[in-house]
């Protein structure tokens, strides 16, 4: 039977809309489910879940044959109200997740995201190849991207580091802050209102954990412990070890996670093709329809390259992403959020 959590910082009752329930997932109610309730999944452990229903958070029973590894923090499931026990999980209608080296599969890091901080520092971490990995992910993920830079205070002209990542895709929001100040919450405001989820990604020691305490206010009763930073190469210290979700004090919640310096990127086809649209919107107008844009007549992209109007680091960058990518794909031919997952059973 399912244990009342103590040690949340959602511990007073709260409405569904609030947690980010929506028709999305209400449409996929059977009418045979009306006596279960819905849970937004706030841990995953080894050996458990967490989840914050109407009533506050509670442990989760998992039935016979289940794994914590099939969930993800930020997932809808329904459970018997009063045993907790978990029945399934409701399609999600974004989920993010990435493939680390050696992995033969990929890592759940959230589900049910609406935004995607990608946090980098205006040092030695700031990195264009790794920041378009993010995106690519957030892409592919059918979340929003918003990229983060902190540490501004550490360089003499920080704009330089914001047209470089706003050139990085279109429309895409950049925001200097502080990690530390209270104007970081304002700034970030519009992203973070009520029943909103938000991630954040980022290499360690950017200030992931600190955002995620000045996001939460007064509203979170156990702060995450941060780290420093090694000052002779700009890395930082391992401070998040876990994903958890936390009520942050626009009403809206929050997903850390721990860093990632390394980021693989597969069957990412959409997410990299949003994220480099100038060379997308290129290809068709190349002389060879399988053209690789590397030495064939006619290309187009090369064109525009040799015009200066395409930076060939960009396309070399391109090109071992979807390189990359294509080494294990399956087909799909959208997000993995969104209408792609709409058309999946139920069930599933």
């Amino acid at each position: 039977m399912g244990k009342t959590v103590t040690d949340d910082s959602a511990a007073r009752p709260v409405s569904l809309s609030s947690l980010g329930w929506s028709d999305f997932f209400k449409d996929q109610l059977e009418p045979h489910e009306a006596g279960l309730a819905p849970h937004r999944i706030a841990t995953v452990h080894r050996a458990r879940l967490t989840a914050i229903s109407q009533t506050g958070p509670v442990g989760l029973t998992l039935p016979v044959h289940s794994q914590t590894g099939d969930f993800a923090v930020g997932d809808w499931v329904l459970a018997d109200p009063q045993t907790q026990l978990l029945h399934r999980r409701l399609i999600r209608k974004t989920v993010l997740e990435r493939r680390t080296e050696g992995s033969k599969t990929p890592q759940l890091a959230g589900a049910n995201v609406d935004t995607l901080f990608i946090v980098t520092s205006c040092n030695a971490d700031f990195n264009l190849a790794r920041l378009e990995r993010y995106l690519a992910l957030a892409n592919e993920a059918g979340t929003n991207p918003v990229i983060l830079l902190t540490k501004a205070d550490t360089v003499a002209d920080a704009q330089t580091y914001l047209k470089q990542a706003s050139a990085l895709q279109r429309g895409l929001p950049v925001v200097i802050l502080n990690p530390r100040s209270k104007d970081a919450a304002a700034a970030l405001a519009p992203w973070c209102g009520v029943g909103q989820t938000v991630a954040l990604v980022g290499s360690s020691g950017v200030g992931k954990s600190t955002l995620v305490n000045t996001l939460a206010g007064l509203t979170q009763e156990l702060a995450q412990e941060t780290g420093g930073i090694r000052e002779h190469d700009s890395k930082g210290r391992h401070t998040t070890t876990s994903r958890s979700l936390h009520a942050i004090a626009g009403g809206g919640w929050v997903i850390d996670t721990p860093g990632m310096r390394t980021l693989r990127v597969s069957d990412a086809a959409f997410g990299i093709e949003t994220l480099f649209a100038e060379i997308t919107e290129l290809a068709p107008l190349c002389r060879f329809r399988d053209c690789t844009h590397a030495h064939e007549p006619g290309c187009a992209v090369q064109g525009a390259v040799t015009a200066g109007v395409l930076d060939p680091e960009r396309l070399a960058r391109w090109r071992k992403l979807v390189e990359e990518s294509s080494n294990q794909t399956s087909g799909r031919n959208g997000p993995r959020g969104g209408n792609a997952a709409a058309g999946r059973s139920k069930k599933r």
